[in-house]
């Protein structure tokens, strides 16, 4: 990347395990309690119950029979509502970036051999992962590019990243950014079970203690969220000044032992944004709770990062939300700068002494937000308070 100028989080919309909108995100936050609940077939069979946190029922009918479509669609239109009331106005070229990985998988079951029988045209166009971003920007009016990325958990820092390269190369005027991710079932958990990252037997708080003694894993979640990312001087949440992206190209599951590319995709989104490592007063992490993707992210504080910064993760407390785990974190941090605290999650065993221990305030400064993707993804951005 090449960052030319700022782009600004004009606009914010959330649906989480917290509920509907981004209120309810930032209250679930504020409170250091997780949004995971004991859910019925998460146990390891259909009779057993686990803990995951999956969005609630709810959302308008009118955006889609399954609850993938209602959710992206809440969240963009809560994005792009509350952009209009911060002083946004699209600009000819609207374009949209939505990070998503397994897509619609309520329609795509209903399409499996022996029951898609009745299943109308619309319904199979549903499930390609274009048709939603297409009907999007046919009912705003929208005709910048519209794509989808897809780079496991990293999506929806990558996603924010492309859209601000966009803003650079001046391809498009303002971009909507969505990342959507509703994969919470008992298969696709399970699969992660048996990898050892997912913990479904124990409360959300004990199981993922990202940087603590003790973690087992992270605690399933869902998410849709979106961004209205503008060059536009608007009284928004705050400013995206820059970022990198790259891949370990070592293994399918864990981190390269050398942290070679994880030390220098934070390098490179320093040198992108033009900051100084002494600006930066938080890391946003990844943080998932597991032992190598912890310790890589430690690690790369401790080489480029000043020793008194403050480290958080939210993933105790939303869950991860794969697609849009870095997407929901974005959102915590933005609203974090318009309300003056940081949500830590609340510290249960010894660790990182960097470490955000619950609501706190937040001290002037940069926050960089990393994300590990499962393959080797990379992705860092650097945001700071809008200027």
């Amino acid at each position: 990347m090449n960052s030319i100028a700022n782009a600004r989080i004009a606009g914010l919309g959330a649906v989480t395990g917290y509920g509907w909108g981004r209120q309810a995100l930032w209250t679930g936050l504020a409170s250091g309690k997780p949004a995971a609940e004991l859910t019925a077939g998460f146990g390891g069979s259909p009779s057993e119950s686990g803990w995951v946190s999956r969005i609630p029922s709810g959302g308008n009918l009118e955006d889609g029979s399954t609850r993938f479509a209602r959710a992206m669609r809440w969240a963009a239109r809560e994005a792009i509502e509350d952009a209009l009331e911060r002083g946004w106005t699209p600009g000819k070229r609207v374009g949209l970036v939505h990070a998503t990985v397994l897509g619609d998988l309520e329609l795509s079951r209903a399409f499996q051999p022996g029951q898609g029988e009745g299943l109308s045209v619309r319904q199979y166009l549903g499930m390609a992962p274009s048709t939603p971003a297409s009907l999007l920007m046919r009912d705003y009016g929208f005709h910048g590019p519209a794509v989808n990325v897809s780079a496991m958990c990293t999506s929806g820092t990558v996603a924010l990243l492309t859209a601000k390269m966009w803003l650079d190369t001046d391809t498009v005027d303002d971009v909507i950014v969505l990342s959507t991710d509703l994969s919470a079932t008992p298969e696709v958990v399970s699969q992660f079970v048996r990898l050892g990252v997912a913990i479904t037997d124990a409360e959300p708080l004990d199981a993922c203690r990202p940087f603590q003694t003790g973690s087992r894993g992270f605690v399933f979640g869902e998410a849709a969220v979106g961004f209205v990312l503008s060059k536009q001087d608007t009284d928004g949440y705050l400013d995206l000044l820059g970022g990198a992206m790259s891949h370990d190209g070592f293994h399918v599951t864990s981190v390269d032992p050398s942290l070679e590319h994880v030390k220098g995709c934070f390098a490179d989104a320093l040198i992108d944004s033009g900051v100084e490592a002494g600006e930066v007063s938080y890391l946003n992490a990844h943080g998932p709770g597991t032992a190598q993707c912890d310790a890589a992210e430690a690690a790369a504080a401790t080489a480029l990062l000043p020793s008194d910064i403050g480290i958080y993760s939210v993933k105790p407390l939303a869950g991860h939300c794969q697609a849009a785990a870095a997407a929901v974190e974005i959102a915590g941090a933005a609203i974090s700068y318009t309300e003056g605290v940081v949500p830590g999650a609340p510290s249960v065993a010894e660790g990182d002494s960097r470490l955000v221990d619950g609501l706190v305030r937040m001290e002037p400064g940069i926050t960089v937000k990393s994300s590990l993707g499962m393959g080797g993804h990379n992705s860092v951005a650097v945001l700071g308070p809008v200027r």
